[in-house]
């Protein structure tokens, strides 16, 4: 027995020298000497095998082995664990010489940025601002902004609708008319939101963004409509910008007018921007139609108003010199990142 606790201390020792290190290979030799069918574990149940006068001595050798063992791989794991944490520590070393790293910072996307400068302008010359819900039905959507059934606007080829008389809304102007049945002239109020339809390409989106604007009282003219719209293109493009009218046709206004700015980018001159005539587009406008006003139980004898749109993603790209409107909403911080100023 003394010899085979010799050689089994010998056996461990070599074991022990390849796995130093390792924690798992020192799990592994403390289950195969100590463990419930270790080697050691199996010695001691062999003493019942040997002579009466020889059990006391060889009970006394495998219980030393044993302790040997057991504190031979408690410093050995105790080793291992040191390295370890020295390890980690050569690896988390900070080179405090270098210059700190800038951290990345959000921005607001360049719609939501156009969208709060416009609100500002309105905001400022007293305006109001109201919303309304994105699901609509087919009176506040068409019938009450004077649309006819005929209409091209009613295709579904052009509005999404949800059935049962409801559609995604195709323009803000469905909260103007729950305005104006809501209150009672004087009104000035403007109306931000998404609005949706059937179109995709570089300069249409499904869903875009819309602001509208409109004002209802007495005595209300097309002079003031476009001195209206010139303080507020001057304000957020430049006292340098022009506005023109030229005629339009809406259902929802009577006389109506498409407006274009002139081209803030090259001063009228003419640039890829404008394609070349100086003049951008932004919208539609006019004076809100009597048969409106009638609708929605205003007067038209007493009071006229003025209402006019624009679409934000249009005046973002224009703002930023963005090319393609698709890229407002593809999500790409690579794009996004230019505008976090």
């Amino acid at each position: 027995m003394a010899l085979s606790v010799e050689a089994l201390e010998r056996e461990f020792r070599e074991a022990l020298e390849c796995a130093r290190g390792d924690d798992r290979a020192l799990e592994r030799l403390r289950v195969e000497y100590l463990g419930r069918k270790g080697k050691i574990t199996q010695l001691l149940r062999e003493l019942g095998q040997l002579p009466a006068a020889s059990r006391p001595a060889a009970g006394r050798a495998i219980h030393a082995l044993q302790a040997t063992v057991a504190q031979a791989l408690e410093q050995a794991r105790a080793q291992a664990r040191e390295a370890q944490r020295r390890h980690s520590l050569e690896r988390s070393r900070e080179d405090i010489t270098l210059p700190g790293r800038r951290p990345w910072s959000g921005a607001l996307h360049p719609v939501s940025r156009t969208r709060r400068t416009l609100e500002r302008i309105f905001r400022d010359m007293g305006y109001e601002i109201v919303s309304g819900p994105e699901v609509e039905d087919d009176f506040h959507n068409f019938r009450a902004l004077n649309l006819p059934p005929e209409h091209p606007a009613r295709d579904e080829t052009d509005t999404f609708y949800l059935g049962q008389d409801l559609l995604l809304r195709t323009h803000t102007s469905p909260v103007q008319i729950r305005t104006m049945r809501q209150r009672r002239p004087p009104i000035r109020i403007i109306c931000t939101g998404r609005v949706y339809r059937r179109d995709l390409d570089a300069t249409h989106l499904p869903m875009f963004h819309q602001l509208e604007a409109l004002v209802v009282g007495e005595g209300i003219s097309m002079a003031h409509l476009k001195g209206t719209m010139d303080a507020v293109w001057k304000r957020f493009f430049g006292p340098q910008v022009s506005i023109r009218l030229r005629p339009g046709y809406f259902p929802f206004v009577e006389p109506g007018a498409e407006y274009d700015v002139s081209c803030a980018l090259c001063d009228g001159r003419g640039c890829r921007t404008c394609k070349g005539t100086g003049w951008i587009e932004l919208g539609g406008a006019g004076m809100v139609h009597p048969a409106v006003l009638e609708t929605v139980g205003i007067d038209p004898e007493r009071y006229t108003g003025f209402a006019f749109g624009l679409g934000i993603d249009r005046i973002a790209m224009i703002h930023h010199g963005i090319e393609d409107l698709r890229l407002l909403v593809e999500g790409d911080v690579r794009f996004l990142s230019q505008f976090s100023f």
